[in-house]
């Protein structure tokens, strides 16, 4: 099969400093043009990777028949607009997380995406991580036996956060800017979760010195699929840890009935304990430049090259990217389940409901 060549546009140049980084070292992109309404972030990416190729004007990237793909890097809550004029303009679509900031205007996006031929995919960063690359292909490979739990994290020092102003503004939310990843890592291997029970709090001003937001910032949940397989899911975000190097800020656990496995983020490290093998670590630090191009471990350059890439094999074969819009709406929809279960008290909820709530099939 020959592999083509996409033409990529990026619309906000925040986030989307990974994705240029990402498309501009990769064979099968050529970076065609960039967009942000921030001239000054426009003119500092352009000095940053000597692309000169940026405008403020998002119809401009609409408009540009060179462009087979626009990639979403804007707030949550312009992704379905962006979402919309980029399938109607032609273009194939790559959307960070999350794709939507709530349930609504989900079931619009499942019409509008029945009504085109062009593909949407998410860009769940986590999966695309090099210890998470190997856990899934030994799950593929059957090493784990019959998988039994899954247990996946997002924990990390995140009070930093809490200075920049628009953490206090309504909408801020540790479970769909944090959480999500550990949610997503979930459902890759139990897609067919169908209830949850689960708690959030948050620490008060006074325990962290750095001010409160309406948001839970500690969260705990369990879940259930419907062979009775069960998950759990952690987060913490305003505590102090024990170091990435100890406790890793995303990791994802496989227990199954021939082994286990966990994978571990942002440290380039993978273990193991299968029947045929025993005990095995691996460690991936000579990959450490390639996922981590800029500043510390903030920006993780390596991951969107790997899904963008994935992407461009799967537009080449036909095959559908995952996440796509069904599967990213039933995370939200799972994630609202959560939500209702903190909200009350811990009570039990069924993802089912929430769909059917949303007039979702």
């Amino acid at each position: 099969m020959t592999k083509q060549r996409y033409r990529l546009g990026v619309i906000g140049l925040g986030e989307g400093r990974s994705i240029m980084s990402a498309a501009l070292a990769s064979e099968r992109y050529e970076l065609t043009a960039v967009c942000d309404l921030n001239v000054e972030l426009c003119q500092q990416r352009a000095e940053e990777f000597g692309f000169y190729g940026w405008t403020t004007k998002y119809s401009d990237l609409l408009e540009n028949p060179h462009i087979d793909v626009i990639a979403i890097y804007t707030p949550d809550q312009l992704h379905l607009t962006h979402i919309r004029q980029a399938l109607e303009a032609g273009k194939h679509v790559i959307c960070t997380k999350p794709l939507l900031p709530s349930l609504e205007g989900a079931q619009e996006l499942l019409d509008i995406m029945k009504g085109t031929d062009k593909r949407l995919f998410v860009g769940q960063s986590s999966r695309f991580f090099e210890p998470m690359l190997h856990q899934r292909s030994d799950y593929d490979q059957e090493r784990h036996g019959a998988l039994q739990m899954v247990e996946a994290q997002y924990i990390t020092d995140g009070r930093w956060f809490l200075e920049k102003d628009w953490s206090r503004q309504k909408g801020f939310s540790w479970m769909y800017g944090f959480m999500i990843h550990a949610v997503d890592l979930v459902r890759w291997y139990l897609p067919g979760v169908t209830e949850v029970v689960g708690f959030g709090r948050s620490i008060d001003e006074n325990a962290t010195g750095n001010g409160t937001v309406d948001a839970w910032d500690s969260l705990r949940f369990l879940l259930r699929d419907e062979q009775g397989r069960i998950a759990q899911i952690s987060g913490n975000y305003t505590m102090p840890t024990l170091g990435q190097e100890i406790e890793p800020s995303i990791s994802c656990v496989l227990r199954g009935t021939k082994g286990i496995s966990r994978a571990e983020y942002p440290n380039l490290s993978y273990h193991t304990h299968f029947a045929e093998q025993g005990k095995a670590s691996y460690s991936y630090d000579d990959r450490h430049d390639y996922y981590f191009r800029f500043e510390g471990k903030s920006h993780h350059a390596g991951e969107y090259q790997n899904y963008i890439e994935y992407f461009a094999d799967c537009l080449d074969s036909g095959e559908l990217p995952l996440p796509d819009s069904s599967e990213a709406i039933h995370t939200l929809a799972l994630m609202a389940a959560m939500e209702r279960s903190a909200s009350g008290g811990g009570k039990l909820v069924r993802i089912q409901d929430i769909k059917d709530e949303f007039g979702l099939a």
